[in-house]
Order: structure tokens, then C-alpha cells, then sequence
């Protein structure tokens, strides 16, 4: 397998064949599970007979882990390795990884061994049965229980509420998808953890089963409490997204015209004590938050139209549609 060297000097693996299953590891200082994972995803997939392509996208590791990937791409026919030139965080090398990707479904799951590769086959199934999207669920997870466990219970129920999408285990990386469905999503931040939703929103077809979980051999997480932050902010992302996409205005302007009646309302009372009852209005509080929710009601209104205009700017320069279509039944009129 050799690689391609382009103007700006970055080197990139020689596509693969065309595969019908693309499985896509984002990679981070893994270079002990590499080899073992690689084995098991080739084996599990040759002994269904699947055509397959493995894409491993190391992301910045600094423990030998790209030249690895390097060595082993060198060797092997199956699989593809893309090396970001620096740690960008999950979701871009998940991007990377679905762009690189050339199969007619994409499987991830993580490099440190705790995703089974034998799971493979079941999402397939069930992907099999209609679905868009199938995710997995670490029913018995070999986790910390006060570090990873509580708090990720808790981020699922919280994001499960927010988002209506109701599946127990938001932040298994073990997830099958139906190829159009990602080319439609675009990754920013950490939306990794968010897949699901943004499935949601483009109209999918969800699935989730139990799969296996194991310990971690080697290494350490790369997970711990200070992703909460991260996951909140996120979630306020999605939520508007899911709801507010195509029409911002409506909740920039809902409470814009509601801050700017209130104010208007406390101005109006203001009035009607200095012309009607001859009080002193000018040291009340009362009159500075007139002015503080009337000026802010135009703020807001003000927002929710530079939002349409960047949502208009932003569905036409990509030509993205506002709505997808999942078939069309029936046949043409002849003339």
C-alpha cells in the first residue's frame, strides 16, 4: 500500500476499494490494543465473509501509536490509516474517519479493546431490519462506577429528556449507520456523543441492543468528570438545533416581544403614577428595568433576525435542504 503526497506536504494512504462495511476507530495513544483490534475486527468480519475496510484514524497520540498504523497500513490490504496532523478531539476524527470511508455502511467503535468487534454482525442485523442508525448499549459496563458510570447515567437520562431521543447509552462509541445518513450530519465540537440526535433531526430510524463491554487492558481513559461542562454546552446545541433549526426567530423573538411588553407594561404603570397620582418616578428601580427590558426585547428581536438570515445562508451556500426524503412510491406521468 503506498501513500500520495500533496502541495502542502501532508501524505495520505491510496484509497481502498470500493468496501460495503467501512469501520472507522478514532485512535488516541493506543498503541498496545492496535494490533489485538485490528485482528479482531478482520477476523470477526472475514468469518461473516463481509467485504470490509478498516479505518483508523490516529488523532495526534504521542506513544508510537501513528508509526504503528503506519507499519501495520504497510502490511495489510484491508486496512486505511489517516493521521491528523495534531490532537483534534474525537468528533474530528470521527469526520475524518466517515470521510475517508467508502462503504455502503459505517461502523465505530473505540481503539482501547472495550468495544467487542464480535458485536458487528448483530448491528448489521438489525440495521438489516430497516433502521438508520443502530446503538449499541453497555448493559454491564466495565467502568469506575463513581468517575464514569453515575455520571453517565445521568447524562443520558438528561440528554435523553432534551432531546426525545430515548436510548440508554448515549456514549457507546459501538454504533452501525446507514452511509447517506452520515454523509448528511455535519461533526463540529463534541457532537460525537450526540450522534443519535443529530440522526433525529435529519429524520433516522433508531435502533439500540445490548452488547458486550470489556475492562481496559491498556492504557487509561481518556474520559473523566471535566467532559461534563462540555456535554452541557453541547446539549444547549443540540436542543436548539432539534427544535429552532429552520426558524430561530421563534424563540429570539418569543422572548423578545415578551421582555419588551413587560417593560412597556412597567413603563405604562410608571406613567400612571407620575401623571395620575403625581408620585416621584425618577429614583425607582422600577423605571430602570423598563428601560433595561424594553432595550433588551430589541436586542433579542434583533438576534432572531441576524439568525435567519445566517440559517438562510447557511442551508443555500450548502445547498442543504430542509427536509429529507426517505423514498418517493410511484411512477412517472407519460405524456
Amino acid at each position: 500500500m503506498s501513500t500520495s503526497v500533496f502541495p502542502d506536504g501532508s501524505r495520505q494512504a491510496i484509497a481502498l476499494p470500493s468496501a460495503q462495511i467501512s469501520i472507522v476507530v478514532p485512535v488516541y495513544n493506543e498503541v498496545e490494543s492496535l494490533p489485538r483490534l485490528i485482528e479482531a475486527i478482520a477476523s470477526t468480519l472475514q468469518n461473516n465473509r463481509l467485504n470490509y475496510e478498516i479505518i483508523c484514524v490516529d488523532d495526534g497520540s504521542t506513544d508510537g501509536s501513528a508509526d504503528l498504523l503506519r507499519q501495520i497500513a504497510g502490511d495489510r490490504t484491508d486496512l486505511k490509516a489517516v493521521l491528523l496532523r495534531r490532537n483534534y478531539g474525537q468528533t474530528a476524527a470521527m469526520a475524518a474517519g466517515f470521510h475517508h470511508a467508502t462503504g455502503q455502511v459505517m461502523i465505530t467503535l473505540d481503539g482501547d479493546l472495550q468495544n467487542d468487534p464480535a458485536d458487528i454482525p448483530r448491528l448489521l442485523e438489525k440495521l438489516d431490519e430497516g433502521y438508520d442508525l443502530v446503538s449499541g448499549w453497555r448493559v454491564q459496563r466495565q467502568d469506575a462506577a463513581l468517575t464514569r458510570l453515575l455520571p453517565s447515567k445521568i447524562a443520558n437520562w438528561l440528554i435523553a429528556k432534551v432531546t426525545g431521543v430515548n436510548i440508554h447509552d448515549y456514549g457507546c462509541s459501538l454504533k452501525a449507520y446507514r452511509s447517506e445518513l452520515v454523509m448528511d450530519m455535519n461533526l463540529y465540537g463534541e457532537l460525537h456523543r450526540f450522534l443519535p440526535a443529530l440522526a433525529f433531526i435529519e429524520g433516522a430510524r433508531i435502533a439500540e441492543i445490548p452488547v458486550q463491554h470489556h475492562a481496559r487492558k491498556f492504557g487509561q481513559s481518556k474520559y473523566g468528570l471535566g467532559r461534563t461542562f462540555r456535554v452541557v454546552m453541547d446539549l444547549f446545541t443540540i436542543f436548539f438545533m432539534k427544535r429552532f433549526l429552520t426558524r430561530p426567530m421563534h424563540v429570539f423573538g418569543l422572548f423578545g416581544l415578551i421582555a419588551m411588553l413587560l417593560g412597556m407594561a412597567v413603563g405604562v404603570y410608571l406613567t400612571f403614577l407620575k401623571l395620575t397620582l403625581g408620585e416621584d418616578i425618577g429614583n425607582r428601580p422600577l423605571l430602570i428595568l423598563a428601560v433595561v427590558l424594553f432595550l433588551m426585547g430589541i436586542q433579542l428581536l434583533s438576534f432572531g433576525l441576524l439568525a435567519e438570515l445566517s440559517m438562510r445562508t447557511y442551508h443555500e451556500s450548502q445547498n442543504r435542504p430542509i427536509y429529507r426524503v426517505r423514498e418517493v412510491i410511484g411512477s412517472k406521468l407519460e405524456h
